[in-house]
């Protein structure tokens, strides 16, 4: 259970990963299927997630043509300079006082920053397929 003072719950989700998780023709137009996924993560900001209740930290990492997303309240934007997965990781290892949540269904990534104590969970968390 957190206490006022507790720091909210990082969720750190792998844009990649989950915009590639639903067919909806996402690979025509990858910064605004970015956009588009970042504006419902800014909903669950305030909500929660499933166990989760808010506020939540939610940072979106992305990477190559999805480059140039801009943050919003509720959503911090993460432009990878290299590898998203790299990066995903060095933001969970600067994350270890405090609890952590990946949502990615990349399962080297799933093990990499489960050796760093965060939990892991699926996109569907987030993007319930419409």
């Amino acid at each position: 259970m957190t206490t006022p003072q507790d720091p909210p719950t990082l969720i750190v989700v792998d844009g990649a990963n989950v915009v590639g998780s639903v067919p909806d023709g996402w690979w025509r137009d990858r910064r605004g299927a970015a956009e588009r996924l970042r504006d419902r993560l800014a909903d669950l900001a305030g909500t929660g997630l499933p166990g989760r209740p808010g506020p939540l930290e939610i940072v979106l990492v992305v990477e190559g043509a999805a480059r140039g997303v801009d943050s919003v309240p509720g959503v911090r934007v993460d432009e990878a300079p290299g590898s998203g997965d790299d990066r995903m990781v060095e933001l969970v290892a600067g994350a270890r006082d405090r609890p952590c949540l990946v949502v990615t269904a990349d399962r080297e990534l799933r093990r990499r920053v489960g050796e760093l104590g965060a939990e892991v969970t699926g996109p569907r968390t987030v993007r319930p397929r419409d």
